[in-house]
């Protein structure tokens, strides 16, 4: 068994958690507008993205130049990795490769840190990636309990490249924005995203 293998239900039922759905929980987020250079570059990309239409080119042209740009504007405060294994504890299922994990570090070679979570949606089903996603979170979760990481809260991101859905985990409740986010909204999904950095940094 592997993150893939999770449904929302299974999920919730191995890990006890507590689902609480909410409509616009990001809403008062304040937005974070994207850089002229992000900006140019989905304009080229996204033509391109959608006509192909593979989780690939999704990732590639959409999702890897958004979290680019995130890193760029919090002054590399934060590192990204791309499709790594990601084993916390195989017994329970908490294995397998992430899509996208972002980290509280600059390492980039070394996986410390991790605070948001991102799946890619499976032919743009963004619900039937909610137990993946999930699973990657409790699984950050324990990994950042094992490293003594001051990290109260965790982030998953389900996403098309167009459409972006978000969740937040605080111990063992589980909060789902209803809210699905376009990419039209752009400065939105950038704000949401840095919420983990601000949070942090507040903390200390």
């Amino acid at each position: 068994m592997s993150y893939s293998d999770f449904s929302l239900s299974s999920v919730k039922k191995a890990f006890q958690l507590h689902l609480i759905e909410q409509i616009d929980l990001f809403m008062s987020t304040p937005d974070l507008n994207p850089s002229p250079f992000l900006t140019a570059i989905l304009k080229d990309n996204l033509p391109i993205a959608l006509a192909s239409n593979t989780e690939k080119s999704r990732s590639e042209m959409i999702i890897a130049p958004i979290l680019i740009d995130l890193r760029k504007q919090l002054e590399n405060h934060i590192s990204i990795f791309s499709g790594i294994n990601f084993t916390v504890d195989a017994s329970q299922g908490l294995n397998g490769n992430c899509d996208f994990l972002i980290s509280y570090s600059q390492e980039l070679m070394l996986l410390t840190a991790p605070i948001i979570t991102l799946v890619e949606a499976k032919k743009e089903d963004l619900n039937s990636g909610l137990g993946q996603c999930i699973a990657e979170m409790i699984a950050a979760q324990r990994f950042n309990q094992q490293e003594g990481n001051n990290i109260s809260e965790i982030y998953g991101v389900i996403t098309s490249g167009t459409i972006w859905k978000f969740l937040k985990l605080v111990e063992n409740q589980v909060f789902l924005d209803l809210t699905e986010h376009y990419l039209i909204n752009l400065p939105k999904i950038l704000g949401i995203l840095s919420i983990p950095i601000r949070t942090i940094e507040s903390e200390h």
